[in-house]
């Protein structure tokens, strides 16, 4: 029988195990994203200065870091590379990255940064949620036009996107809306599913995770065109010409895991942690694109944003 593409991939990671030399750093921390963003750079940027300061920087520590490809394959097999290296602690920022790295990480504590938690998180998972009211989000759109028509682009097999999917069904029956879904399962089904939506929808909302995240300014664009605003949870969403973001901050993310992780590394278990909620989310107006659209935002969602993009 000819061997399989993922036994063939385990193969190469047992002869792998076998090349590693013993590390000779006093303390070894391996990170790995769920794909390569900008969020998730920022927040690794700050988890490194910040575990730096509690002294675990150089020249006793080693942070390795990796970027697989968005696909469960890759995140799995870049777990099994951190198990045959034996790191102190793993970091994994996004909630694909995390999920793996918490299911399948041998003995390794793991510490998940900007996963969209649910409302009972998984017993054992420690590290910081990126979750936002998604009702605060929609009913800052009901606040700026009665919108009725809500389409969604979402990634089913992406946790944080799938589970704002869930939230926003969840309150559109309290709202009066209707949702209207398209699936994008990678960044080549985009254009396919936007294309629906901006048939039937009112408003988009794009969901985080990576093959809707990484085309935020393609998917403004070309709603813009038609009129049609875009919403997001995403940082820096605005600045990529969504007309209303709902965002935590990447550099927080970064100093909360910082924080958790220096505690796994002096002995805390992560059985006994938690995921904290962010404690900085921005509601950011991009009065320049609702200018673009003709759409007028009413002063009390103007007093009730943090930031305004003019």
């Amino acid at each position: 029988m000819l061997p399989t593409a993922a036994n063939i991939a385990l193969t190469g990671i047992m002869i792998l195990a076998l090349l590693i030399p013993q590390h000779s750093f006093a303390t070894v921390i391996a990170a790995m994203m769920s794909s390569d963003q900008p969020r998730y750079r920022e927040a690794h940027r700050a988890f490194v200065k910040a575990i730096a300061a509690r002294g675990y920087g150089a020249p006793g520590t080693e942070i390795i870091l990796q970027t697989p490809n968005p696909d469960q394959l890759s995140w799995s097999n870049t777990v099994r590379k951190f198990n045959a290296y034996r790191p102190d602690l793993i970091v994994a920022y996004g909630a694909p990255a995390a999920m793996t790295a918490f299911r399948e990480a041998s003995g390794i504590p793991v510490v998940s940064v900007d996963v969209f938690a649910t409302d009972q998180p998984i017993k054992g998972m420690c590290g910081v949620s990126s979750r936002v009211p998604m009702v605060t989000l929609l009913k800052t759109l009901q606040g700026i036009r009665p919108y009725r028509k809500i389409g969604v682009l979402h990634t089913p097999h992406e946790a944080g996107s799938q589970r704002q999917l869930d939230d926003i069904k969840k309150y559109s029956g309290l709202l009066g809306l209707t949702i209207i879904e398209a699936s994008v399962s990678s960044p080549a089904k985009l254009d396919a599913a936007l294309g629906k939506l901006l048939d039937k929808a009112e408003v988009i909302v794009a969901t985080e995770s990576a093959a809707v995240s990484s085309q935020l300014e393609k998917i403004s664009s070309r709603s813009r065109a038609k009129n049609i605003p875009v919403v997001s949870t995403t940082p820096d969403a605005a600045e990529k010409g969504a007309l209303v973001s709902l965002e935590i901050n990447p550099n927080e993310q970064g100093h909360l895991a910082a924080d958790m992780a220096a505690r796994v590394l002096e002995g805390a278990k992560t059985q006994h942690l938690s995921l904290l909620s962010p404690h900085r989310i921005d509601l950011v107006i991009n009065m320049r694109a609702a200018r673009e659209m003709g759409i007028e935002i009413p002063f009390a969602v103007i007093s009730s944003a943090t930031r305004l993009i003019k």
